[in-house]
């Protein structure tokens, strides 16, 4: 008798210790719940072109931010639902309540701060200046008064514009080079981690990528929430944390990167 009362009240308070992570885990998520636009899943609005963060193949979307969008959702405890959306679309849809989180390559800025909210921040992106291999450009100085290619309102078209470059808008990577091949353009901005992706892939014959981090320093990458939404943003830096400190996004770097731009 005294071994099974011993057994009964292990197993009881093993059972309300169950019950106490339970009924925490059911509180987050119900507070969680109470701000996702569909309840049990995380929409995430994403561009879906832009490789190698989020892009197609061979028909489905695949990407870095695709994968670590699914592994932050389950970490929450949600099934991720992304809604490919144009660049400049998309932060105006988070607004407009479209999606509960915008993960494509956002730079945190005091401009969007006003009225969004900022996840830890899970990559570092570093500017790369790309031009013609005969072109005598070699710095950020020298873009001055030339027409250069960037995404209309993204980071790359700000650093265009600090250094007085007539900006050129295009926000397809592929196609902004195809536009300085083709003469048409002087050279464009955007990240050395998107160049080194479609290397990969892709020729890059008569182009040449120019690092100009000592000039413009690495922009700081994260989601972008609604002021309105606290508790999807906090639960959200909780489980990226997570998947921070067991190698998760150094792998996924690692994996369409090439390289650790975790830091």
């Amino acid at each position: 008798m005294k071994f099974w009362k011993k057994a009964l009240l292990v197993v009881a308070a093993l059972t309300l210790g169950t019950a106490g992570s339970v009924t925490s885990i059911h509180a987050a998520s119900s507070s969680v719940n109470s701000e996702l636009q569909h309840k049990g899943e995380l929409t995430i609005g994403l561009e879906g072109t832009y490789s190698p963060y989020s892009y197609r193949k061979n028909g489905k979307l695949t990407g870095f931010e695709v994968d670590l969008g699914k592994a932050v959702a389950k970490k929450m405890g949600l099934k991720a639902h992304f809604v490919p959306t144009k660049w400049d679309s998309l932060i105006a849809g988070l607004g407009a309540g479209k999606f509960d989180v915008v993960m494509n390559n956002i730079t945190q800025t005091p401009e969007r701060a006003k009225q969004y909210n900022f996840s830890t921040p899970y990559i570092r992106s570093h500017f790369a200046l790309i031009v013609p291999k005969s072109s005598k450009i070699t710095n950020l100085k020298q873009i001055s008064g030339k027409k250069i290619v960037a995404g209309t309102g993204t980071n790359n078209a700000t650093v265009v514009k600090k250094h007085k470059g007539k900006l050129v808008a295009n926000s397809d990577f592929a196609s902004a080079l195809d536009m300085v091949r083709q003469g048409r353009a002087a050279g464009t901005v955007n990240s050395r981690e998107a160049w080194y992706a479609y290397t990969k892939q892709h020729a890059t014959k008569g182009l040449k990528m120019i690092d100009v981090s000592s000039e413009q320093k690495p922009a700081k990458i994260s989601a972008l929430f609604n002021k309105k939404d606290p508790a999807i943003q906090k639960s959200y830096n909780q489980a990226l944390q997570q998947l921070q400190k067991d190698g998760t996004v150094k792998k996924l770097s690692q994996k369409y990167f090439g390289a650790d731009i975790t830091k």
